[in-house]
């Protein structure tokens, strides 16, 4: 499936954590290879979707520099990425009635791959369900999905009347196809989460430049 043939789909980044193994802060505002961790999401992200939009919670205006619409969550005490997902679900029927699909990145993954919607949507189209998410190394990484519109009703109840917070947990009541990229030279879902993080990417760009 190439870039252009699946479903329009809007991005959403998500930069909603509390980044407290990075001291606090925006990780997403952090620089690595003399940009910002953001700016390279939007570099990776803007050519395969219609649009763009930001979860993140606090002043929308330290992003005001990206031109994105910034939506922070409504679901109160930090529910956690579904809570950001909920938030770009809602933006997106209101605002794009037209589109049925979010995808969604963590903020903080400079190295996210340049075919990523569009195998989201092969992986979804193959298994026939509506969910798909990103897996490297044998690993999920269910921040890192596909989302169908339709479903933002179910969500808000499971975040709002049954507390829930795993995304596992809602994803599997749905049924959610897993996309899995190669880790050489870099896992493309590698985040920074530590400054330790942002010490080896800084390291990966040096030695593969930009990948």
């Amino acid at each position: 499936m190439s870039a252009n043939a699946h479903p329009q789909t809007i991005g959403v980044l998500l930069a909603g954590g509390l980044a407290r193994r990075m001291g606090g802060g925006d990780k997403p505002l952090r620089e690595i290879g003399g940009r910002s961790i953001l700016v390279r999401v939007i570099d990776r992200m803007t050519p395969q979707c219609q649009a763009l939009i930001l979860n993140a919670n606090g002043d929308p205006q330290r992003f005001a520099f990206t031109g994105l619409p910034v939506m922070a969550d409504d679901i109160p005490d930090f529910a956690g990425p579904l809570a950001g997902i909920l938030a770009a679900l809602d933006h997106v029927a209101a605002q794009h009635p037209e589109i049925a699909y979010v995808a969604s990145v963590a903020a903080d993954t400079p190295f996210l791959p340049r075919d990523y919607v569009s195998r989201l949507h092969a992986a979804r189209e193959a298994a026939g369900v509506p969910l798909a998410c990103a897996e490297s190394d044998g690993r999920t990484h269910p921040v890192n999905g596909l989302w169908s519109v339709a479903l933002r009703a179910d969500l808000r109840h499971a975040l709002v009347e049954e507390d829930m917070r795993k995304i596992d947990r809602w994803t599997a009541r749905h049924g959610v196809a897993h996309a899995a990229w190669p880790v050489t030279p870099v896992d493309p879902f590698f985040n920074a989460n530590s400054p330790e993080d942002l010490d080896e990417a800084e390291a990966l760009i040096g030695r593969y430049g930009e990948i």
